[in-house]
Order: C-alpha cells, then sequence, then structure tokens
C-alpha cells in the first residue's frame, strides 16, 4: 500500500470522469410503475417501512418517489452490503443522512450467515412503532412491514436473514445478482414469530427519471441497473476512475500492472492477457484476409466490474 501511496503521488488521474453528453438510459419497466401502484395500495395495512440500500452509495441513488409517495412512519433506512463498504467515514455518513431527515439507520451484511445487525432489526423497528400510531390496530399486535429499495440492493437476502434469524427457516423469496429478480408484491411472509410479524417484499423501483448521470453510474457500478443499459465498457472506465479518485490501487496487484493508469484500455488489456481471455478476429490486408488472436476487451471489463462488485477490490464508498 506503500507503494501505492507513492506511486499515486507521480501519477496524473482525472479531476473529473468524462460522460461525453452520453445519459443513463431510464430502466422503469411495467413491472415498476405496477409494482409502485400495488405498493401505495397496501399502506393501510403496513405498520413501518424499511427501506434497503446499497450501502457503498449511501447518499445518492435513493428513490425519491418512495418519499414522496410511500410517506409511511415509522421510516428505517438499512445500509446493506456493509462489507463491501469502507465504513471508516461511518459518523459523517450519519450526519449527512441526519441532516436529509434520515434518523432511523442500520447497517448490514444480510448474505451474512448470521449478521448481528440483522438481530438488531425486529427491537429497533418495534421500539419505533411503539412510538407511532398504529390507525386503530393498538390492539393488534400482529405487525407488518413494507420492504423498499431500487433494485439489487437485498431486499429478498434481507428478508431471508431474518427468517433463519427468528426462525430458523431457509429462503422465502427469490435472490440474484442481476436487478429485477422480484417483479411482483408478493403476499405476506413471516420472520418472526414472537411477535408475529411478517414482511411484504416489493419489486425494486428505479425512479423514472434519475437525477444526473453521475448519480445513474454510481447505481450502474453497483449493479442496480442492468449493464448492457449503460455498457460495461463505460461502467468499467468509471470503475478505473473512482478506484483511482479514492487512492484504491489494489487492481494494480490483482492484474499485474507495474503502476496505477488512467487508461482503461491499458488495465482491460492487462486483465485479458493475466486471464488468457482473447479472441480471433479476421483483419483484412493487401494480401488476403488473416486471422489474429488480440485481448477479449468485453470479457476483461465484466471481470473487472465484478471483481468490485464482489469486494476482489477492496472496500469503497462512491459518494
Amino acid at each position: 500500500m506503500k507503494l501505492y501511496r507513492s506511486l499515486c503521488d507521480v501519477a496524473k488521474f482525472r479531476n473529473a470522469f468524462d460522460f461525453g453528453g452520453r445519459e443513463v438510459a431510464h430502466w422503469f419497466p411495467g413491472h415498476m410503475a405496477k409494482g409502485l401502484k400495488r405498493m401505495r395500495a397496501s399502506l393501510k395495512s403496513v405498520d413501518c417501512i424499511i427501506e434497503i440500500h446499497d450501502a457503498r452509495i449511501p447518499l445518492s441513488g435513493r428513490n425519491p418517489v418512495f418519499q414522496e409517495t410511500l410517506d409511511v412512519k415509522p421510516h428505517l433506512l438499512v445500509l446493506n452490503k456493509m462489507d463491501l463498504a469502507d465504513l471508516s467515514n461511518k459518523q459523517r455518513i450519519l450526519k449527512e443522512l441526519d441532516r436529509s431527515g434520515v434518523k432511523n439507520v442500520l447497517f448490514t451484511n444480510c448474505l451474512k450467515q448470521r449478521d448481528n445487525n440483522v438481530t438488531k432489526l425486529v427491537p429497533t423497528v418495534l421500539e419505533m412503532m411503539t412510538k407511532s400510531c398504529r390507525f386503530h390496530r393498538e390492539e393488534n399486535h400482529n405487525y407488518c412491514l413494507m420492504v423498499i429499495g431500487v433494485p439489487n440492493v437485498g431486499k429478498s437476502s434481507l428478508i431471508n436473514s431474518l427468517r433463519r434469524t427468528h426462525l430458523k427457516k431457509g429462503r422465502a423469496s427469490p435472490v440474484g445478482g442481476e436487478p429485477g429478480i422480484t417483479r411482483a408484491v408478493l403476499t405476506k411472509i413471516q420472520v418472526c414469530e414472537r411477535p408475529m410479524m411478517h414482511l411484504l417484499d416489493t419489486p425494486g423501483v428505479l425512479p423514472p427519471n434519475i437525477e444526473s448521470v453521475e448519480t445513474g453510474m454510481k447505481l450502474a457500478l453497483c449493479g442496480t441497473i442492468l449493464d448492457h443499459l449503460v455498457g460495461e465498457d463505460i461502467i468499467a472506465d468509471y470503475l478505473l476512475y473512482s478506484l483511482n479518485r479514492l487512492g484504491n490501487f489494489s487492481y494494480v496487484e490483482k492484474y499485474d500492472l507495474q503502476e496505477p493508469s488512467d487508461d482503461i484500455q491499458h488495465v482491460l488489456k492487462h486483465i485479458a492477457v493475466k486471464l488468457r481471455k482473447t479472441q480471433r478476429v479476421t483483419a483484412i490486408t493487401g494480401v488476403g484476409n488473416v486471422n489474429i488472436t488480440i485481448p477479449n476487451y468485453a470479457a476483461a471489463a465484466y471481470i473487472f466490474i465484478r471483481a468490485f462488485r464482489k469486494g476482489e477490490l477492496g472496500q469503497v464508498i462512491l459518494d
């Protein structure tokens, strides 16, 4: 790491990412609009909203439509995938969220077999609900929570983690590494017996208009937008820019580079060569067609992005 810091002093990196006039494609399929409508219709029976978001982008990318249309109190923000996030400035994050009106925050890693922070969720929401009106259901000790969030942040993983913790049972909701796995508001899923508590799993819902290209790129890098809508080559370049900006040069050793680089083509070439990702193409010459082998830059970009998403390039906060 000392070597990387010294290299950082002499290396020249971009001060800003050039989006080249690009726009992140809007991704608001029919199932998202339908899901949001059904979520609104279910609010009367909901005691608490649990909004789950990616801990690597704690301050950006949350859907403002949730605050506008699902304004049910109490509201708990769960920042999931904390194992992938650099939480050395956790207090700064909490202060920023507090300034924006978010008072109740819980960090989790729902893929962990037993996450102590997940065990805090039920007591936390119980305390929050005892301080709020339950709309003529004060004597009813069965609780219903609604889990909301943008795609692929771990809503279904949270439900399954709660079931493991409190019911010693397995999956009740499908989980996947790509956005769009949950496509409908499901029936109530029991997650706790004492007290009796159910969760409503919901589809991930992105805002119809993402506030900025920068925010959209962060969402794409964290896997909440389908890669092909943005382009893996662009996502990989933004990842390299972000790692360099943060002084995270773990990719240098991982992919056998001599020093940090700001050139995504240079980095992808090293990844392709190291992992033997090549492709044969036909080159037209003056003496006929010749088959040559070149690095597979598309495959290298795919590998680079997924290494980040798995935490293989270190813990990162993009905000």
